[in-house]
């Protein structure tokens, strides 16, 4: 039985689309050179490995096997690349992470981008996630690297302290809430917000919270970043609950007042994780490194 790293990448793809049409976009092959490949595959096996349907695809028991042990022979493949790529210039190396929104915005760009300066063969695939999507994603090596809030159960990960998150309530200096030091979540709700767009891990995280108090958001707007968020804060067309980081940052050049959140959850650690730092690409390893002193 002999599958080629080709056609382990494709598979991988496929299932993780869901479509070999993606998946062989993804690995830059033709839909007909991915079909007949993955076609030989499951005749070299004499067993189907997708299900095919009208939605797509998705992957059989066998299938799904064949899914663990392709992505454990593309690590390894990838950290001897990486390792490679210390003595071989042009060789590149490839680093995927997953974030939560604060660190991707407030903690990561000046990381990533000293890292990126300094190792001009590595590539850096990184998406914004909420917390239990990250540890998914961990779980089924989807991922190499996963910064994420202690908010989630990520046990049996190798973890480093990455920084702290604290949440705190954004306000104009006009507002009534602008007299108050600090404030239970719930009290905040009966305000008309400014939050961030759909999909936005920090935002989603905020719904449930609200959810879990039987209460939901009475959005203004919701904008694509903590600065567009602040800026129609300081004109007092609502309030906002963004990340201590952010808030003071924004202060300095915006007429805003924050106040406490009283509430535990908005208290969090936010940490790296990866399944097993010493069986990373060396260049995955160098990365931590510099996250972590960032």
């Amino acid at each position: 039985m002999r599958f080629d790293l080709t056609d382990l990448t494709l598979f991988l793809h496929s299932v993780e689309t869901g479509s070999i049409t993606a998946g062989a976009e993804r690995s830059h092959l033709s839909l007909a050179s991915a079909s007949a490949r993955i076609r030989g595959m499951e005749e070299m096996l004499g067993i189907p490995l997708l299900i095919r349907g009208q939605r797509g695809v998705e992957a059989t028991p066998v299938g799904k096997a064949l899914v663990h042990h392709a992505r454990i022979a593309l690590r390894q493949q990838e950290r001897m690349r990486g390792e490679l790529s210390e003595y071989a210039q042009g060789l590149k190396g490839h680093v995927r992470i997953m974030s939560n929104t604060v660190s991707l915005t407030e903690f990561l760009p000046e990381a990533l981008s000293n890292f990126l300066a300094t190792h001009p063969n590595v590539n850096i695939d990184l998406e914004e996630r909420l917390s239990f999507e990250i540890v998914s994603a961990l779980t089924e090596g989807t991922i190499d690297i996963g910064i994420l809030s202690d908010s989630v159960d990520f046990s049996g990960f190798e973890t480093f302290p990455f920084h702290d998150d604290r949440l705190t309530l954004v306000v104009a200096r006009d507002h009534p809430l602008s007299v108050r030091s600090s404030i239970h979540f719930a009290e905040t709700l009966d305000y008309d917000f400014i939050g961030l767009q759909e999909g936005s891990a920090l935002q989603e995280y905020l719904s449930e919270q609200a959810a879990k108090m039987g209460r939901r958001f009475k959005y203004r707007v919701r904008l694509r970043s903590f600065d567009a968020v602040c800026r129609m804060i300081e004109r007092n067309v609502g309030i906002g609950v963004v990340p201590e980081a952010a808030a003071n940052r924004l202060k300095k050049s915006m007429d805003i007042h924050t106040v406490s959140i009283l509430d535990s959850w908005s208290s969090r650690k936010l940490i790296i994780c990866a399944q097993s730092y010493s069986d990373l690409p060396i260049h995955a390893q160098q990365l931590i490194e510099q996250i972590r002193t960032a």
